[in-house]
């Protein structure tokens, strides 16, 4: 009788809990990895390994950040960011501003308050909601700012080039005069002479 070989599938979710495991023996780091051509910097925002080199293997992307901008544009999935803090990551300083600024480590914190009792999970989101719509706010404010601050400099210089257009008509027509004054003078001169 042949020994029969028993084959055992695995659930799916059994091997992504072993992979957060493997994850969280690692020291990982969420950081910025460049992409983007020379001059023009566009970059993905890893949880990666602390020993990975900076474009390299990354165990997952958590946003975009594209600086070229003005205001930059970030897109960060806030969810992941938060589990991984959770997990323990730890970023970088540009990481850490980027994360501040979209709000991931407000989140973080209000996520600590509620597992401490401190808060619920509905007063953690109103929080969280207030200060997006908050900030919402500001990122259009700020745009608005930079549309009028273009529309103002348009204007400015072209009042300054009709100015100074305006200025060599002048010039042309005086110099034009003064040519001309003197040619007159002298065919008066020469009609002068033959009258003479």
């Amino acid at each position: 009788m042949s020994e029969e070989k028993i084959v055992l599938l695995r659930p799916n979710y059994i091997t992504e809990v072993e992979n957060l495991i493997n994850c969280l023996n690692m020291p990982v780091k969420i950081r910025l990895q460049r992409h983007g051509k020379k001059g023009k910097p566009f970059y993905w925002v890893v949880a990666a390994d602390v020993r990975a080199p900076r474009d390299g293997k990354f165990l997952q992307k958590i946003g975009t950040y594209n600086p070229n901008t003005n205001p930059a544009q970030i897109e960060i999935d806030i969810d992941e960011a938060v589990k991984w803090l959770h997990f323990g990551a730890q970023p970088t300083e540009t990481a850490r501003r980027i994360l501040s600024y979209k709000g991931v480590l407000l989140k973080y914190h209000l996520q600590g308050g509620v597992k401490k009792g401190a808060l619920t999970q509905e007063q953690a989101d109103a929080k969280f909601a207030a200060w997006l719509s908050e900030k919402e706010q500001k990122i259009s404010q700020k745009k608005d700012a930079l549309q009028k601050g273009k529309a103002s400099a348009k204007q400015e210089s072209v009042k300054a080039e009709q100015a100074y257009s305006q200025k060599r008509k002048e010039a042309i027509a005086a110099k034009a005069q003064a040519t001309e004054a003197p040619a007159e003078s002298s065919s008066e001169e020469t009609a002068n002479e033959t009258e003479a």
